[in-house]
């Protein structure tokens, strides 16, 4: 969990978007190294500012932004991607998403 300014620093030296975002992924599996350790997926890093600005925006619990972002990030460590692999795999990383969101909400959320 970082502010805005951190991710934004993440972001553009990492991914060359020079603005902040609600959360990165970086795959421990790709690279140079990655067999070094392949039972961890990775790092997922949120702003919590923006986390806290989108879940005003849609009038959903902040905690709820903040389970359904890292849930997004665990997705792309797992592979899924909704950036350049086109339209059907988008909808099939948010037909996932909801599918595991909901199942989430049900366990975790309900008083």
């Amino acid at each position: 969990m970082v502010d805005d300014a951190e991710i934004r620093i993440i972001n553009r030296d990492y991914l060359q978007r020079d603005k902040p975002t609600n959360v990165i992924s970086f795959a421990m599996r790709e690279g140079e190294g990655g067999e070094l350790c392949p039972e961890l997926l990775g790092d997922v890093v949120i702003s919590a500012e923006t986390a806290a600005r989108d879940a005003a925006e849609a009038g959903i619990p902040y905690e709820h932004e903040l389970v359904f972002l890292l849930l997004h990030g665990i997705l792309h460590l797992l592979g899924y991607d909704h950036e350049r692999s086109g339209a059907e795999e988008a909808e099939r990383m948010e037909a996932r998403e909801r599918e595991i969101f909901a199942l989430l909400h049900e366990e975790s959320f309900v008083p």
